[in-house]
């Protein structure tokens, strides 16, 4: 029973599917054409056939005509003219030749099997040859002459007026088929190499059109259990099933860094909490065991919450990241250059505090630009924020804006330590911080460009970073709404 199952649940996959419909229709085909050449071919042939032996049967009517009408003293010579009239038709065809008299007895014959029989043809064969349309056609024993039924075509002799008999051809149906025969041994030979043939190559293009399938279910088995590294062998088709195992791997890589990224923001984050939690945990076991002097409690408790705030707000960034990533963007035009002096005005405190030099290269006029205010102000302060942050004490800051085409172009430069160009993809990166700045920035949390980021994928709109000679700047692009006069 298991046996039977497990054939049936085979016969039932698509490479059995495909082999059996392509072995069905080219079989289907074959019948098809094979039964409509064999009507076809049998009506032609059997209506020359026919024609023939009317032409033969018109040809005897009208050479015998002239010796029917001699006198009786002549019957011997007419008799053996007759004979030899026969005999030379039957010469030119397959069939058989009788002449008979107008009350449908038979003459002679080229049929030797008759010779010196009285033999007389049937009234209704003969009354359609005299009485009807003077032809005769059909399939027949001629009163029982013939044990099985013959192929018979007759003709009327007629002679100034006169019906003076009847020239009757007869051919045997069993030749006829013999052609048949021959046809259908040769239909069934190559019917079966053509289905050969058709096996053959329904299989191969059966196996080569399913293996990528079945290779795509190995993987996702694979996936599923936990092995990302398994890739399709692409052998370079370019029709579908290339296609789709093209697309299988570039989703496999798609998923294989979803997991390395998911890794590292594990690691990350596991990471950014370790410090304050280990942080808050020793020094508040250290003040309840005594292991801290009461005079230094009050120190160690502000670094508790110091530490404890810090928490809070990696919190509150990463809920910011994820409502920014949920949200349904509303675009509505506003003035980029007042959003830019905001963001600025906000950082003054910031500015002032690391003895920053502003360089403000803001529009007088309004540049109107499409989409949400808040985040992209959100995105102007950020990335102001990370250029203080990192820049050199009593250095220079610039923000500016400038227009190119239909595209608002706002830049943030600052001066300090000069990024690798290997690690500029990095930078928008989740917990993404460099070496310097782990040692550097005890608040940061490495979210401030991931989330720059995001706002501007959800605007559709791009940034751009370079690094060269200490001197580093961000820019990214707005879609302007009506052309401003920056420059």
């Amino acid at each position: 029973m298991a046996q039977l199952k497990e054939k049936g649940r085979r016969f039932r996959r698509l490479y059995w599917q495909q082999f059996f419909l392509t072995a069905g229709m080219v079989l289907l085909a074959l019948l098809l054409l094979g039964a409509s050449f064999y009507a076809l071919s049998y009506n032609y042939t059997l209506k020359e056939k026919r024609n023939e032996m009317t032409d033969r049967a018109r040809l005897i009517a009208k050479m015998s005509a002239p010796f029917l009408t001699r006198e009786d003293g002549e019957e011997i010579d007419r008799e053996g003219t007759l004979r030899n009239l026969a005999g030379v038709a039957s010469l030119m065809s397959d069939a058989n030749f009788l002449i008979c008299d107008d009350q449908g007895r038979v003459l002679l014959t080229s049929d030797e099997s008759l010779v010196g029989r009285s033999v007389t043809v049937p009234d209704d064969i003969l009354t359609e040859i005299l009485r009807g349309d003077g032809s005769y056609e059909g399939r027949t024993t001629v009163g029982n002459i013939y044990e099985s039924k013959q192929f018979v075509t007759g003709v009327p002799i007629v002679s100034g007026g006169r019906q003076l008999g009847v020239v009757l051809a007869v051919m045997d149906t069993s030749q006829l088929m013999e052609i048949w025969r021959s046809f259908i041994a040769i239909f069934f030979m190559t019917a079966a190499i053509v289905l050969l043939a058709a096996f053959v190559a329904s299989s191969l293009m059966s196996m080569r059109q399913t293996q990528p399938i079945s290779e795509m279910v190995q993987a996702t088995r694979a996936y599923a259990a936990g092995n990302l590294d398994v890739r399709l062998h692409e052998d370079g088709r370019d029709d579908e099933i290339g296609e789709l195992a093209a697309s299988f791997n570039l989703m496999a890589d798609s998923l294989a860094e979803t997991e390395r990224q998911r890794r590292d923001f594990i690691a990350n984050i596991s990471h950014e909490l370790k410090t304050p939690m280990t942080t808050i945990a020793g020094y508040t076991d250290g003040i309840l065991d005594g292991t801290i002097p009461p005079e230094k409690e009050r120190h160690y408790l502000q670094i508790i919450s110091d530490e404890s705030r810090r928490l809070s707000r990696l919190v509150r960034r990463m809920l910011d990241i994820s409502q920014i990533q949920s949200l349904e963007l509303k675009k509505e035009e506003f003035d980029l250059c007042e959003s830019m002096r905001l963001a600025l005005l906000s950082m003054e405190r910031k500015i002032t505090g690391r003895g920053l030099d502003v360089d403000a290269d803001i529009p007088e006029d309004s540049v109107m630009v499409l989409g949400d205010n808040d985040l992209i102000t959100q995105v102007i302060y950020n990335l102001l924020e990370n250029a203080v942050k990192f820049a050199a004490p009593a250095s220079r800051l610039y923000l500016g804006l400038h227009t190119v085409g239909d595209k608002a172009v706002v830049s943030v430069r600052n001066s300090g330590h000069t990024i690798p160009a290997e690690e500029i993809p990095l930078l928008f990166e989740r917990f993404h911080k460099s070496d310097k700045s782990r040692s550097e920035d005890k608040d940061g949390y490495g979210l401030g460009l991931y989330i720059v980021k995001t706002i501007l994928e959800l605007h559709k709109e791009k940034i751009a970073v370079t690094s060269e000679n200490g001197v580093t700047t961000f820019s990214f692009t707005m879609q302007t709404v009506r052309p401003g006069r920056a420059g």
